[in-house]
């Protein structure tokens, strides 16, 4: 039984032409061999952008680039056909499945409706305006080029809370929806930034109506039989009440024929807001470790003058690692984007050793380091930007050596700043290893390994140290790495 590995298989600027799914297919084999058991795929699903869209500007959840609409019958990634063929050769190589899931609001409209709103101060979604404005918003959603095709449900201004543009007046902002099918104000057990980040872009979706949540229980259970994942990502749930995905959570796992692997996407560096989430969902998603991410991106920017001891201090993966998935980078945090928090390429190697040879938590592999990216994009000041992630040129070895020697019991020494070690003891099968770390000058530390390491010779797999490393009978030893630099200690067979 392999180790629980992720991968997310794209990133924003993958290119457009309709060739992910194929490329899932075709790396399938390969992901296998490096341990890979689930690949985390992008939306499925028709976005507002039609061919270009990323598919986050959702427009609609069942069409998986199987009709003519918003200008293409392919999304971005390929066609609906592709899309299956990828997910079982994944499945048939023992790899699952996790669909991204958006359900916090839908964008691209097929027609306006009269609708009355109050004007929100966007830098205080509390502060709503009394006075009711009669204007139009595009919130009406007939999906014509499906004609009714898995679902006849239309989407119209009784299923969203709010807005951010209209018309006749024409204005842009944040607009409360008046209707009498959902409640006054923004939902709650949503996070408060902004008094209440319920709104974020959009058609705000509002799961107080009853007929909405109901459809978005139903486009689970069908998506589930038409693609065949073996989980779910989540989406920006910091602004979606948790009482509906706990609801919904509960719905997908009963109807699905083996457990399903669930991580939501709580994009935020409190560790608390973290917890206080898993305590409102009851435990039944996992979120990824932002706050541990903020960690490795102040690591890098800061060189020996961060305090590696201190990388796990209010990270989830330290206050609860049952429901931590980790990471180094994903699609928000990359260069040019909203999240953007870097992580400089001579650390990237030390932060995928801190996640995928530890026994804590569920690590996530980014697309653009196993397999490098290269692009252009506006920044914040205007200017056009050329961007290359190379490959994490040690991943694959470290990937491979999570499965062949990160088992055992963990022993940690982060006793100094700028120098840290922990070891995997092994197990009667399989064996352990050491790790060791600098974000300064070249270092060393004498550990002491036990009996199970006693006599022992070990060699740095990533090649980084050449000389060897011999144990004594009682197990100790002394062991190196380079500056600003991670060597993983096996033991020689």
């Amino acid at each position: 039984m392999n180790n629980l590995t992720l991968l997310q298989f794209f990133h924003w600027y993958y290119p457009t032409g309709g060739k992910l799914w194929l490329e899932v297919a075709e790396r399938a084999a390969a992901l296998a061999e490096l341990g890979m058991t689930a690949v985390w795929l992008p939306p499925v699903y028709k976005g507002q952008g039609g061919a270009d869209s990323v598919g986050y500007d959702v427009y609609d959840l069942f069409d998986l680039g199987e009709f003519d609409q918003k200008g293409t019958v392919a999304t971005k990634y390929g066609d609906k056909q592709q899309l299956q063929n990828a997910v079982q050769i994944l499945a048939s190589h023992g790899i699952g499945t996790l669909l991204d899931t958006v359900l916090n609001h839908k964008m691209g409209a097929d027609e306006k409706q009269a609708v009355r709103v109050n004007r929100v101060n966007p830098d205080n979604r509390e502060e709503i305006d009394d006075t009711e404005i009669s204007a139009e918003a595009w919130t009406r959603f007939t999906f014509p080029g499906r004609s009714g095709q898995y679902s006849k449900f239309i989407w119209d201004d009784k299923c969203f809370s709010g807005v951010d543009h209209i018309e006749n007046p024409d204005e842009n902002g944040v607009f409360k929806i008046v209707n009498d099918y959902t409640g006054d104000g923004w939902n709650d057990q949503v996070d408060d930034e902004l008094g209440n980040f319920d709104y974020l872009m959009g058609a705000n979706i509002d799961f107080r109506n009853h007929a909405v949540a109901e459809e978005l229980k139903y486009w689970a259970r069908w998506i589930m039989q038409e693609v065949g994942c073996s989980g779910f990502r989540l989406d920006a749930v910091k602004h979606i009440p948790a009482w509906f995905y706990k609801q919904w959570i509960d719905h997908v796992q009963e109807v699905a024929e083996q457990p399903l692997f669930i991580v939501a996407e709580y994009w935020s560096p409190e560790v608390g807001k973290l917890e206080n989430y898993i305590q409102q969902v009851e435990g039944k998603t996992l979120l990824f470790d932002a706050p541990l991410h903020h960690q490795f991106h102040l690591a890098s920017q800061q060189g020996a003058d961060y305090d590696l001891s201190q990388i796990f201090t209010d990270s989830l993966v330290a206050s609860d690692p049952w429901h931590a998935v980790t990471l180094v980078a994903n699609h928000d945090t990359q260069p040019l984007q909203s999240l953007e928090a870097t992580v400089e390429p001579w650390f990237k190697p030390l932060a995928y050793a801190l996640i995928l040879l530890r026994e804590n938590g569920v690590p996530t592999v980014f697309y653009p380091d196993l397999y490098g990216a290269s692009y252009q994009d506006e920044g914040n000041d205007g200017e056009q930007y050329q961007i290359e992630i190379p490959v994490v040129p040690e991943l694959e070895a470290l990937l491979r050596a999570r499965q062949s020697h990160a088992h055992g019991e963990q022993t940690e020494w982060f006793d100094h700043p700028n120098c840290i070690a922990f070891s995997r003891s092994g197990t009667a099968e399989l064996p352990g290893c050491v790790v060791m770390m600098s974000n300064g000058e070249a270092g060393e530390k004498h550990l002491e390994l036990g009996e199970v390491a006693a006599g022992r010779q070990w060699r740095d797999l990533l090649g980084h140290r050449q000389e060897g490393v011999s144990a004594d009978e009682s197990g100790a030893a002394t062991f190196f790495c380079n500056g600003g630099s991670v060597s993983v200690w096996i033991p020689v067979e």
